[in-house]
């Protein structure tokens, strides 16, 4: 049996949380900057400590976000009018291990905008493995999505595979209508107790993969997928498909696109295999359909066999030094070096429906660490593709240098002084783009102010400088442009 977060249950619950404090605001206020801090790192005796003066707010925090367990009397006060036999019926709490005390059920955290996400407990608070049918909570690959999602308004969106439903309480800011599936019977029970609470109305539907909305077409898609790497199993539902190696990426990869409305946009995290003498670009570019798509693949990781084991072992509560940690360790492990895989890329994927002769396929390496979210950059990627599908003929336009982009150059000691090694253009905003430049491109970009067409600027530089040639420049502003540094003017 699952839960059955009823309409009237989630809106107690909410009525109860807003009288404690129990936001996310609110518990940042009643544990202070340091304290919170340090449960965000997994470290709860601060911000246990700061709590024991926070009152019903305090009995809440402990309760649900630090596992401990609380006196029934203060848990009933901190709940005041919801039924707590329904509550407990229903797994928001639990009876605890000593008598008179209770523990929580589900994983009930504030989240955000003042939101709440419902979903099941972690490893660490149920002190072991997770169950098969686990039902993550708000975790670094849902927030990176979320953060790597664009944010134009849109009619219609569908967060595939929603889980918690954390895709689709981002979607409620920018989404007329919202439709959620996942394959999870408990995961769709629990996500609709996360829209409930939150006053959401969104549709859910159970069903593998795109089957409960065959036939549909929407403006927008997310979704994050059991994209986890290895042998065709299911060990849990959150992460596993049932499909080898990365054939879970490229399947929703290759289905997307049919249920996108012109112009509608896809995004979602995906992983992919990369294998000895093969380009992981030619790879995951292969599971498009031919023609009618923009994709932009951007990989922000790779990680080796082993580290990638452990990880995931860890994730789901298994101690890789236990005999069953030993045992999938070593058959994942053992998979990898029969299927000749060295490493598994991971990163997002942007997919735009379009009818246009010429759609755009970009596959780039974005690994190092920046601090704004990738959405807008996503937005903007889509934009400035269409622009240069739409102006063919780069010579008679006038750009602009975006104000954030800096020319940083690196010299060496020679003897005859500092000997520049590299010079390159790096954009300090968004996802920090650079760009290495010869001299020649340097001053192109330069004398990109507006005034001039790209034309007269490459004649005035062969002027000064000798011959240039324009076909090898164009594809470098290509690029300029595609990444934000060039703006046309």
């Amino acid at each position: 049996m699952h839960p059955d977060l009823s309409a009237d249950l989630c809106a107690r619950l909410r009525e109860a949380f807003l009288n404690t404090g129990y936001t996310a605001d609110g518990v940042v206020d009643a544990l202070g900057p340091q304290a919170h801090a340090a449960l965000g790192r997994g470290e709860p005796e601060p911000a246990r400590r700061a709590s024991e003066d926070a009152g019903s707010l305090g009995t809440l925090i402990r309760l649900f976000l630090l596992g401990d367990e609380e006196p029934e009397k203060d848990v009933r006060a901190a709940l005041a009018g919801v039924d707590v036999d329904d509550a407990v019926k229903n797994e928001i709490v639990a009876a605890g291990r000593t008598s008179g005390d209770f523990r929580a059920g589900l994983d009930v955290r504030p989240y955000e905008d003042n939101w709440w996400v419902i979903a099941d407990l972690d490893s660490d608070v149920r002190g072991g493995a997770v169950p098969e049918d686990h039902v993550l909570g708000v975790g670094h690959a849902s927030i990176s999505l979320a953060r790597a999602t664009k944010r134009t308004p849109v009619g219609t969106l569908l967060d595939l595979g929603t889980g918690c439903g954390v895709q689709a309480l981002h979607a409620s800011t920018h989404a007329e209508r919202i439709t959620a599936t996942d394959l999870s019977e408990r995961a769709l029970k629990l996500a609709q107790g996360t829209f409930r609470i939150n006053e959401l109305d969104v549709e859910t539907l159970q069903g593998e993969w795109f089957g409960p909305v065959r036939n549909r077409r929407f403006d927008q898609v997310v979704c994050n997928p059991p994209f986890v790497v290895g042998p065709p199993r299911v060990d849990f539902v959150y992460r596993d498909s049932g499909l080898g190696g990365d054939d879970a990426s490229a399947l929703v990869i290759r289905q997307l696109p049919a249920f996108l409305n012109e112009g509608g946009v896809g995004q979602l995290l995906a992983s992919w295999v990369h294998r000895r003498g093969e380009d992981w670009e030619e790879r995951v570019s292969s599971w498009l359909p031919r023609g009618g798509i923009d994709a932009w693949f951007v990989q922000r990781d790779i990680a080796e066999p082993a580290l990638y084991v452990g990880t995931w072992l860890k994730d789901a509560g298994v101690d890789p030094r236990s005999p069953e940690g030993r045992q999938k360790a070593a058959a994942w492990l053992d998979w990898f070096e029969e299927n000749d895989v060295q490493g598994v890329g991971f990163g997002y994927v942007t997919l735009r429906r379009t009818d246009e002769m010429h759609s755009q396929v970009i596959c780039e390496d974005l690994r190092h660490a920046y601090d704004d979210p990738l959405g807008p950059e996503a937005a903007r990627w889509l934009d400035n593709v269409a622009w240069l599908r739409a102006n063919p003929d780069l010579l008679g336009q006038r750009f602009r240098v975006a104000d954030t982009v800096l020319l940083e150059e690196v010299s060496e000691p020679g003897d005859e002084g500092w000997r520049k090694v590299v010079a390159r253009l790096h954009r300090t905003d968004g996802p920090g783009w650079q760009h290495e430049v010869d001299e020649a491109t340097a001053k192109l970009v330069a004398g990109c102010n507006g005034a001039l067409p790209l034309e007269d600027l490459l004649s005035l530089l062969e002027f000064a400088y000798g011959e240039i040639d324009a076909e090898a420049a164009l594809p470098i502003v290509r690029d300029l442009i595609r990444h934000g540094m060039l703006i046309p003017a």
